[in-house]
Formats: structure tokens, sequence, C-alpha cells
């Protein structure tokens, strides 16, 4: 099946760096403290890492910014702490960190607030990034905050999935059942087009960040050692590295939840065969997160999605979503009907 995307940002067995610039012999002295906290990442000494990056994030310094936001995600010698890791984004994005707006973006979208990231994430799509051809391809093949556009979405999703992201290996897949050979054909010629303007799109903001951004420097993008992140289902938004879910606690039985009567509802999947979004429900209906809920199913052309309706509040689906999505389910916040 073809999921829709819920919210991750995102990301599937991808490797979690912070990219930032080796100093020159005259950088500033912020600039050495944001090397030597990289030099300790690499060592594995978190702690340290956070600590060398405090004093130049405090002093506007986009790449400390950006390391520290990257800490808070993933939960390396601070407490895992999403929204303060969102916070760090936005601020080392404003600055021009082109990395940080990208994860910004993304964090955005998986978070429910999909009008206002989809700029950041076509922004982030032109550069290249793999993650916002993911999202941006699954939002023109699904009609979902873009124009429905199957060549435009098979030719984002071939980039993601030339990338090496496994969610895009999948989403191919099914939308090679629903996508006519035709368009598949425009598709191939469309993505080289895209992948040449990438190219050239990434190195020139890439050029004018560095120039706005820093003194001279000798090169760019030291990476301390990766660490894998978990794998995410295909609803998720090849995102931003996330640290490792908590373990599934052992089912327990549930009370009767009284039936949630608002109008906001959440999206879990989009199926191909409508009997397999039943199947689905049966399987996630006795979840917490969804207590009281109903399912609704909307079919969509050749698909039918999957609603869990009821919640009161946009905040309250979006809580909702974000239970799930720690659980490893897919979910998106999908307004209200």
């Amino acid at each position: 099946m073809v999921w829709r995307i819920a919210g991750t940002v995102i990301p599937a067995e991808t490797r979690a760096a912070i990219g930032v610039a080796v100093l020159s012999l005259l950088a500033a002295p912020a600039l050495a403290d944001v090397k030597a906290g990289v030099d300790a990442w690499t060592a594995g000494d978190f702690t340290r890492a956070v600590a060398e990056w405090q004093g130049p994030a405090a002093a506007g310094d986009a790449d400390a910014l950006f390391n520290l936001a990257q800490a808070y995600r993933l939960g390396r010698g601070v407490e895992t702490d999403n929204a303060r890791a969102r916070q760090l984004y936005e601020e080392a994005a404003r600055l021009g960190h082109i990395k940080a707006a990208d994860n910004y973006g993304l964090m955005l979208f998986q978070e429910g607030e999909q009008d206002k990231a989809m700029p950041m994430i076509r922004a982030a799509s032109d550069r290249g990034d793999p993650r916002a051809q993911y999202v941006l391809g699954l939002s023109h093949f699904n009609a979902d905050y873009a124009p429905l556009d199957w060549v435009r979405a098979y030719a984002l999703m071939t980039l993601a999935n030339g990338a090496g992201l496994p969610q895009a290996r999948d989403a191919l897949a099914q939308m090679d059942q629903y996508v006519p050979a035709a368009q598949r054909s425009q598709a191939q010629s469309l993505a080289r087009e895209l992948e040449a303007g990438a190219r050239t799109q990434r190195a020139a903001e890439l050029a004018a960040a560095e120039l706005t951004m820093r003194p001279p420097v000798i090169a760019a993008a030291n990476q301390p050692a990766a660490q894998p992140a978990p794998r995410t289902t295909l609803a998720v938004a090849a995102p931003v590295a996330v640290a490792a879910p908590a373990p599934r606690p052992a089912t327990r039985p549930q009370p009767v939840a009284a039936p949630k009567q608002g109008t906001w509802r959440i999206q879990l999947g989009a199926f191909g065969v409508a009997a397999n979004a039943d199947r689905m429900w049966n399987q996630l209906s006795g979840n917490a997160a969804l207590a009281g809920t109903k399912k609704t199913l909307v079919p969509s052309g050749k698909v039918t999605r999957l609603l869990a309706t009821g919640f009161a509040s946009k905040a309250e689906a979006a809580r909702a979503c974000a239970a799930l999505k720690r659980q490893g389910q897919a979910c998106l916040v999908a307004g209200q009907g």
C-alpha cells in the first residue's frame, strides 16, 4: 500500500551527522569552541560537545545552533527535547544555515504544520534533499498540500530512491501500480532535469551562506561519528535524524472509552485495497491514542484513506499522532471533517 505522510520528519536508516565548518588559522574563539565540540562528539563525549556549543550558540553561531539542535533531537549529551531542537533549527535557519532550514521544515510537517512547512519542503527538495523529495513526491501523488502531479511525484520519488532512502524504494514500487508507463517515462526525463537543477541550486546557496555566515574557512562538513537512526514507516517523511523510540509496552486491557464528539481527524494510511484499511483499523482501534474515535473511510482516487475522527482540536489530534509515531505507526493530522 502507498502510505500518506504522517508527520518525520523522518526518516529511515538514515545517519545523524552534524555538519560544521573546519576552522581556518584565523578563526574566532567561538568557532574554535564549535570545532572543539565536534572533536568531542567524534570521540563520543556528547556532554562535553554540548557544553562547547552552548557559548557559540548563545552568540548566534549558526553551526553551533544546528549542532545543539541535533543533540536535543537525538538525546545525546542532553535529554531528548524536540521542542528545543525545533527552536534551535529555526534560529539557525534564520541565520542562513541550509541544513537547519531543511530539518526545520521537515519537523513542521511532521508536527502537523504542513501549510507552514511546504515552502521549506519545496526549497529543500529543490536543493536535492532526498527526505524533502520524498515528502513532496507523496504530496504530489496524493494531492495533499501540493497539486496532483503524478509525473513530478514519480520523478521526485525516483531521486529520493536514487539517494538510498528506503521509504522511497517502497513508495516507488507502489506508485508503479498506479502511474501509467507514459508518465513514468516522462518522470525519468524530469528527474534528470531536477537533479541537475538541484546541484546548481545547492552549490549557489551553500556558497552564499558561507559568505554571509562566517570568516574564510578551509572546508565544510567535518562530520562526527554517525549513529544509526531507527527505521520509520513509509508515512514518515524521511526526516530529520531521530532518536530511537521507546519500546512498546506490553498490551494492557483498556476500559471502553466514551465516543469522542470532535471533528478533527488523523490519517493512518491510504490503501489501494479498501479491505486493507479495515484490517489496519482492527489492528489499531484498541490503541489508547485512538480511544473514543471512530473509523472513517474516504475514497480518494484509486486509494481509500483511513481516518480516525473525533478529536476536539488540532492540538489533541497532533498529540494522538505523536503518541502513535512514538510506537512506529504512521500518522498525519488531516484537518476537520
